[in-house]
């Protein structure tokens, strides 16, 4: 079998504010190298080099996608060495558990020229609290938001059967469940697939499901119980003993998109806007909440007022993007300065000396 690569997000800008858990899809890994070093010093470009290099030798790989910036990676993680290479700067900094033993810093910041850097100070802290100013007024909209998408829920809240949810999410969860389990105890991954970008939403659906071999496709509205359906479902998987991989929606965090179950085969999204799917193969099925457990009409009956939501609703989260998309452009400016100030081929000595190292890592424990 030829390796795979997954994509995933373990931050998220949200409307309630940054949002991480990095912590969640390191913790276990035997290996971790922390990248330290400002913007523009090489980290993502290091870390994608790795990854290609070890995916080119038949390894699974990991790439923890930054949310802030669509071309750059926060991590790569290669499962079956269970080595990772992160980010350690802000806003993500990773706290080490076993200095030296485990984790080991790579100081790229050992390649710039601070006297090059030092008559930059006032530019580069102005830009900063630029980004700064920025991403507090994309939390800020998507904060309103987030309110007014709990208007949106509210209709549908008042409109389902929860008894018809319930039915529909116990008879998944024996379907899935019922005769399975695991001897070990079930571990969870807590992740993002997708959410909002310089770029606008993004996600990774396809590619984290696509050697899934049974894949549920939920369809519904705002409020219909999706997430508290995924939230049983990953529960039990758990009671279980299996392992999962929980996905938070990237715009409210506090509510599921997506659980997988690989030891099982078993992926079951919501796959409703900004991360809408069809089925495309056999063993597809669509979960309909809307048709099966929502009161007859309430689209219709509440169109108007929906209209209205919604319009609202997109106009907030395009602002909100809007000014991730300005501290990208900030963003630039400030890597701009310090790659004025880097000597690349110290990176690359850098770069080759993480090289070796992984590489005897690995054959240290063969």
């Amino acid at each position: 079998m030829s390796a795979k690569i997954i994509n995933y997000y373990a931050c998220a800008n949200s409307a309630r504010g940054f949002i991480s858990f990095f912590d969640d899809n390191i913790k276990g890994l035997d290996k971790l190298y922390i990248l330290k070093g400002g913007p523009g010093t090489g980290k993502s470009t290091l870390m994608k080099n790795i990854g290609n290099e070890w995916y080119n030798r038949g390894f699974d790989i990991e790439y923890i996608h930054c949310s802030s910036d669509n071309h750059s990676i926060d991590g790569v993680i290669i499962p079956t060495l269970s080595i990772g290479v992160v980010d350690g700067t802000a806003p993500h900094i990773i706290e080490p558990k076993a200095p030296g033993a485990i984790e080991d810093y790579v100081n790229l910041g050992a390649a710039w020229d601070s006297k090059k850097l030092a008559p930059q100070k006032n530019e580069i802290l102005k830009i900063k609290n630029k980004i700064a100013s920025c991403y507090a007024s994309a939390y800020e909209h998507f904060r309103n938001g987030l309110s007014i998408h709990d208007e949106w829920e509210k209709i549908y809240i008042d409109n389902i059967d929860f008894n018809k949810l319930n039915d529909i999410t116990n008879s998944l969860i024996s379907k899935f469940f019922n005769d399975k389990s695991s001897d070990k105890q079930g571990s969870v991954k807590n992740r993002f697939f997708g959410g909002a970008t310089p770029e606008g939403s993004v996600d990774f659906v396809m590619n984290l499901t696509e050697c899934i071999e049974k894949r549920y496709f939920i369809k519904g509205r705002p409020g219909s119980g999706k997430s508290t359906m995924l939230k049983k479902i990953a529960q039990a998987a758990e009671g279980k003993g299996f392992d999962v991989e929980i996905y938070h929606c990237g715009f409210d965090p506090n509510s599921l998109d997506m659980v997988i179950v690989r030891e099982l085969d078993i992926a079951i999204f919501d796959s409703t806007p900004p991360h809408e799917y069809f089925p495309d193969r056999s063993s597809d099925e669509i979960v309909d909440v809307y048709a099966l457990a929502i009161n007859p009409g309430t689209d219709e009956k509440y169109k108007e007022e929906l209209d209205s939501i919604i319009s609202r609703y997109k106009l907030a989260v395009s602002n909100g993007i809007t000014q991730l998309a300005n501290a990208k452009k900030l963003h630039d400016e400030l890597e701009s300065i310090y790659i004025d100030a880097m000597d690349f081929n110290k990176v690359d000595k850098i770069a080759n000396d993480l090289m070796e190292s992984i590489d005897d890592y690995f054959f240290s424990v063969e």
